[in-house]
Protein backbone atom coordinates (compact mmCIF):
# COMPACT_ATOMS: atom_id res chain seq x y z
CA UNK A 1 0.00 0.00 0.00
CA UNK A 2 1.28 3.34 -1.22
CA UNK A 3 0.57 6.47 1.07
CA UNK A 4 2.20 9.70 0.06
CA UNK A 5 1.89 12.37 2.18
CA UNK A 6 2.89 15.74 1.22
CA UNK A 7 3.19 18.79 3.33
CA UNK A 8 2.74 22.12 1.17
CA UNK A 9 1.21 24.08 3.92
CA UNK A 10 4.38 23.62 6.24
CA UNK A 11 1.67 22.55 9.10
CA UNK A 12 2.79 21.40 12.09
CA UNK A 13 0.79 18.13 12.40
CA UNK A 14 1.24 14.26 13.37
CA UNK A 15 1.48 13.49 9.07
CA UNK A 16 2.39 9.85 10.46
CA UNK A 17 -0.48 9.68 12.56
CA UNK A 18 -2.73 10.75 9.20
CA UNK A 19 -0.78 7.84 7.12
CA UNK A 20 -1.24 5.50 9.57
CA UNK A 21 -5.34 6.44 9.53
CA UNK A 22 -5.29 6.04 6.35
CA UNK A 23 -3.62 2.31 6.26
CA UNK A 24 -6.24 1.62 8.82
CA UNK A 25 -9.15 2.73 6.95
CA UNK A 26 -8.25 1.07 3.66
CA UNK A 27 -7.77 -2.23 5.20
CA UNK A 28 -11.09 -2.33 7.47
CA UNK A 29 -12.74 -1.39 4.45
CA UNK A 30 -10.92 -4.17 2.45
CA UNK A 31 -9.50 -2.28 -0.02
CA UNK A 32 -6.23 -4.22 -2.06
CA UNK A 33 -2.53 -3.60 -0.30
CA UNK A 34 -1.14 -2.58 -3.43
CA UNK A 35 -3.47 0.64 -3.25
CA UNK A 36 -2.59 4.01 -3.69
CA UNK A 37 -3.63 6.96 -2.15
CA UNK A 38 -2.41 10.36 -1.80
CA UNK A 39 -2.69 13.50 0.77
CA UNK A 40 -1.96 16.90 0.41
CA UNK A 41 -1.62 19.65 2.95
CA UNK A 42 -2.09 22.84 1.16
CA UNK A 43 -2.54 26.91 2.39
CA UNK A 44 -5.51 28.75 2.23
CA UNK A 45 -4.73 30.58 -0.85
CA UNK A 46 -4.08 26.90 -2.99
CA UNK A 47 -7.20 25.41 -1.41
CA UNK A 48 -9.08 28.59 -2.52
CA UNK A 49 -7.71 27.95 -6.10
CA UNK A 50 -8.61 24.51 -5.96
CA UNK A 51 -11.92 24.66 -4.80
CA UNK A 52 -12.95 27.92 -7.00
CA UNK A 53 -11.10 25.43 -9.77
CA UNK A 54 -12.82 21.80 -9.56
CA UNK A 55 -16.04 22.82 -7.40
CA UNK A 56 -16.75 26.63 -8.87
CA UNK A 57 -17.40 27.61 -5.11
CA UNK A 58 -15.44 30.38 -3.65
CA UNK A 59 -13.50 30.32 -0.82
CA UNK A 60 -11.00 27.95 0.43
CA UNK A 61 -12.73 24.86 1.94
CA UNK A 62 -11.31 21.79 4.71
CA UNK A 63 -11.05 19.17 2.33
CA UNK A 64 -11.30 18.21 -1.51
CA UNK A 65 -11.21 14.51 -2.90
CA UNK A 66 -9.69 13.62 -6.54
CA UNK A 67 -10.74 10.31 -7.42
CA UNK A 68 -9.14 8.57 -10.18
CA UNK A 69 -9.74 4.62 -10.77
CA UNK A 70 -13.01 4.98 -8.62
CA UNK A 71 -12.63 2.25 -6.52
CA UNK A 72 -15.32 0.54 -4.05
CA UNK A 73 -14.68 -0.87 -0.45
CA UNK A 74 -14.08 -4.93 -1.23
CA UNK A 75 -15.26 -7.30 1.26
CA UNK A 76 -13.24 -10.21 3.40
CA UNK A 77 -14.06 -12.65 0.60
CA UNK A 78 -14.04 -10.15 -2.23
CA UNK A 79 -11.37 -7.20 -1.55
CA UNK A 80 -11.47 -4.57 -3.82
CA UNK A 81 -8.55 -4.38 -7.00
CA UNK A 82 -5.20 -2.76 -6.51
CA UNK A 83 -5.64 1.03 -8.23
CA UNK A 84 -5.01 4.39 -7.70
CA UNK A 85 -7.71 5.63 -5.09
CA UNK A 86 -6.88 9.41 -5.80
CA UNK A 87 -6.04 12.51 -3.91
CA UNK A 88 -7.07 13.82 -0.60
CA UNK A 89 -5.99 17.41 -0.73
CA UNK A 90 -6.52 18.80 3.24
CA UNK A 91 -6.27 22.70 4.26
CA UNK A 92 -5.32 22.76 7.83
CA UNK A 93 -5.22 26.92 8.49
CA UNK A 94 -9.22 26.05 7.77
CA UNK A 95 -9.11 22.71 9.38
CA UNK A 96 -7.79 24.88 12.97
CA UNK A 97 -10.72 27.31 12.53
CA UNK A 98 -13.31 24.36 12.80
CA UNK A 99 -11.23 22.67 15.76
CA UNK A 100 -11.53 25.74 17.49
CA UNK A 101 -15.55 26.04 16.81
CA UNK A 102 -15.49 21.99 17.19
CA UNK A 103 -13.49 22.86 20.66
CA UNK A 104 -11.41 19.74 19.83
CA UNK A 105 -7.61 20.03 18.42
CA UNK A 106 -6.67 20.26 15.06
CA UNK A 107 -5.44 16.51 14.72
CA UNK A 108 -8.64 15.50 15.53
CA UNK A 109 -10.03 17.18 13.09
CA UNK A 110 -7.66 16.18 10.13
CA UNK A 111 -8.22 12.66 11.01
CA UNK A 112 -12.16 13.54 10.96
CA UNK A 113 -11.42 15.21 7.22
CA UNK A 114 -9.19 12.63 6.25
CA UNK A 115 -11.85 10.10 6.70
CA UNK A 116 -14.14 11.90 5.35
CA UNK A 117 -12.20 12.58 2.07
CA UNK A 118 -11.07 8.72 1.65
CA UNK A 119 -15.02 8.04 2.17
CA UNK A 120 -15.24 10.25 -0.98
CA UNK A 121 -12.47 8.51 -2.91
CA UNK A 122 -14.29 5.09 -2.26
CA UNK A 123 -17.22 6.58 -3.79
CA UNK A 124 -19.69 7.61 -0.99
CA UNK A 125 -21.49 10.42 -1.15
CA UNK A 126 -23.72 12.66 1.41
CA UNK A 127 -25.88 14.61 -1.27
CA UNK A 128 -28.81 12.71 -0.20
CA UNK A 129 -30.34 11.94 3.59
CA UNK A 130 -29.83 8.55 2.96
CA UNK A 131 -26.11 8.74 1.56
CA UNK A 132 -25.37 11.22 4.33
CA UNK A 133 -26.48 9.19 6.82
CA UNK A 134 -24.60 5.77 5.61
CA UNK A 135 -21.28 8.21 5.08
CA UNK A 136 -21.42 9.37 8.29
CA UNK A 137 -22.16 6.52 10.23
CA UNK A 138 -19.19 4.68 8.42
CA UNK A 139 -17.25 7.84 9.03
CA UNK A 140 -18.10 7.19 12.81
CA UNK A 141 -16.98 3.51 13.28
CA UNK A 142 -13.74 3.75 11.24
CA UNK A 143 -12.62 7.11 13.32
CA UNK A 144 -13.93 5.20 16.47
CA UNK A 145 -11.58 1.92 15.40
CA UNK A 146 -8.94 3.61 14.62
CA UNK A 147 -8.78 5.63 18.02
CA UNK A 148 -9.06 2.08 19.53
CA UNK A 149 -5.99 0.83 18.07
CA UNK A 150 -4.02 3.66 17.71
CA UNK A 151 -1.69 5.09 21.00
CA UNK A 152 -1.73 8.80 21.85
CA UNK A 153 -5.42 9.60 20.40
CA UNK A 154 -7.82 11.19 21.88
CA UNK A 155 -11.58 10.19 22.35
CA UNK A 156 -14.10 10.00 19.57
CA UNK A 157 -14.94 12.71 17.05
CA UNK A 158 -18.22 14.50 16.36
Amino acid sequence: MSIDLLNEADASVDEAQLVRLVAHHLEKLFVHPDADVSIALVDVGAMEQLHVQWMDEPGPTDVLSFPMDELRPGSHDRPAPAGLLGDIVLCPEVAQQQALEANHSLMTELRLLTTHGLLHLLGFDHAEPAERDEMFELQDTLLAAFEAVDSGTPGRVR
